[in-house]
């Protein structure tokens, strides 16, 4: 497994903007970049490769990787509910929305339905809490969140998928 020559470009782009010797600063770009191209989630043979690409150690890929919600250690599905549930969202009733998804598409946080549409996970603050509760969907927010918004949610997303 490697880059394509696009990407390999971009990770030697993202790398030079650091000073030399200070190429693990590049790591967060590079992680996205992996992510990206290698099915939405990084494996460990993926971290590897970008340690190698990084000239730093697995562990040190591994410590960022888990750390951050952004990142996917596990397979994903084609549409992530991202539910923030930290304090002003639990106030306006997250909690609520994320058992209701979880009963809507029978999947416990952190998994993905048999289907592989859909993953559900909990994440800390979005930075939209006078939005509260919400959620982020690939690159956009979903805000005020009822059940009926997330019903509807559910079934745009099986529409574009078809």
């Amino acid at each position: 497994m490697t880059f394509s020559s696009d990407k390999l470009n971009k990770v030697s782009e993202i790398i030079s903007r650091y000073p030399e010797g200070k190429q693990k600063s590049a790591l967060l770009p590079v992680l996205h970049l992996a992510q990206e191209e290698f099915g939405g989630w990084l494996d460990v043979p993926v971290m590897d490769y970008v340690a190698t690409l990084l000239n730093i150690e697995p562990i040190e890929v591994y410590e960022v990787a888990s750390f951050y919600s952004m990142y996917n250690l596990k397979p994903v599905g084609k549409y992530m509910f991202e539910v923030c549930q930290t304090g002003p969202c639990m106030i306006n009733g997250s909690d609520t929305i994320i058992d209701y998804i979880k009963q809507k598409l029978n999947i416990a946080v952190g998994e993905t339905t048999t289907d592989g549409m859909f993953t559900l996970k909990t994440v800390e603050c979005l930075g939209a809490c006078g939005y509260a509760p919400m959620m982020q969907l690939g690159k956009n927010y979903r805000e005020h969140l009822t059940k009926e918004k997330v019903d509807a949610i559910i079934e745009e997303c099986r529409a574009k998928a078809n």
